[in-house]
């Protein structure tokens, strides 16, 4: 089987890594030479063109960071059979790119993802894949060879409904973790141990698991999500709650955190930056390494 992935970010490194390592024949594209140079080192084929992978590669992956690129890589793909489209971005612009591929013969899946970029680059995600039931089963070697486990959802865009539930969630317990963690550290607690023994608790979540050493740490410089991209990902799922009249209160509350991340100089940091905003506001002052 031969793959080919538009889009070389945090994700699609990621993801092109271990297809290799499965034994796909991976092929792919970025608009950062750097990123392309990154996949012939894991063992992959970069071309110089969206087009090039497109005419070698009957099934395409993309990652992509906004609407724009999205709409543009679509229109630049004139082969292939099948699409499948990874990026969180709201349901209208995937339907724009799906008609898009679909007037030149090509099935678009909507399979976005749960987990983070170092999540993706242990094989540690989920595939939330909806579409055409045929084409999904046929790309489930591919979700195999990236992903820990697959679901299939349904019709065109129900797997971006549950990816935008699924991501509020994260945004309430990364800050969650990060409010307990600075609680517990202002009232003396080690960071580590909390970490640790919380957890192994009832209190433990995904968010807990994955941010809380980095926020333990306090270097968030190595970004799995960056705060700035973050941003794009709030907006889409309050624009889909707003939408649907359904209050997410809860989630809002979030907001005033991640805004106070990029003010306070965040925005290319990992998301996990939100406990740097709790300590700030408990007035709690940690010794950087």
């Amino acid at each position: 089987m031969k793959i080919g992935v538009i889009g070389l970010g945090i994700m699609g490194s990621a993801m092109s890594a271990n297809l290799v390592k499965s034994g796909i024949e991976t092929l792919g594209y970025d608009v950062v030479a750097d990123r392309r140079a990154a996949l012939a080192k894991a063992g992959g084929q970069p071309l110089e063109t969206v087009a090039a992978v497109a005419a070698a590669s009957p099934v395409l992956l993309t990652s992509l960071p906004s609407a724009e690129a999205l709409v543009e890589v679509a229109r630049a793909i004139d082969r292939g059979e099948v699409v499948i489209e990874t990026s969180t971005l709201p349901i209208a612009v995937k339907e724009e790119a799906r008609g898009i591929l679909a007037s030149k013969g090509i099935v678009m899946l909507d399979c976005p993802l749960s987990g983070t970029g170092a999540q993706a680059r242990t094989k540690d995600l989920a595939v939330y894949a909806s579409g055409d039931r045929a084409a999904c089963e046929r790309c489930v070697p591919v979700f195999e060879g990236f992903a820990r486990t697959h679901y299939y959802l349904g019709a065109f865009g129900d797997g971006s409904k549950m990816k935008f539930v699924a991501n509020l969630l994260v945004a309430i317990h990364n800050v969650a973790a990060a409010e307990a963690l600075v609680l517990g550290e202002k009232a003396g607690l080690d960071m580590d141990l909390m970490v640790k023994v919380l957890g192994d608790g009832a209190g433990a979540s995904r968010m807990l698991q994955v941010r809380g050493p980095m926020m333990a740490l306090g270097d968030y410089a190595q970004a799995t999500m960056k705060v700035s991209t973050w941003q794009k990902d709030m907006k889409i799922i309050g624009e889909f709650a707003r939408a649907l009249d359904c209050p997410a209160p809860l989630f809002a509350a979030t907001g005033a955190i991640y805004n106070a991340a990029m003010a306070q100089g965040f925005a290319d940091c990992d998301t996990a930056a939100v406990c740097a905003v709790m300590e700030a506001l408990a007035g709690v002052r940690r010794e950087r390494d």
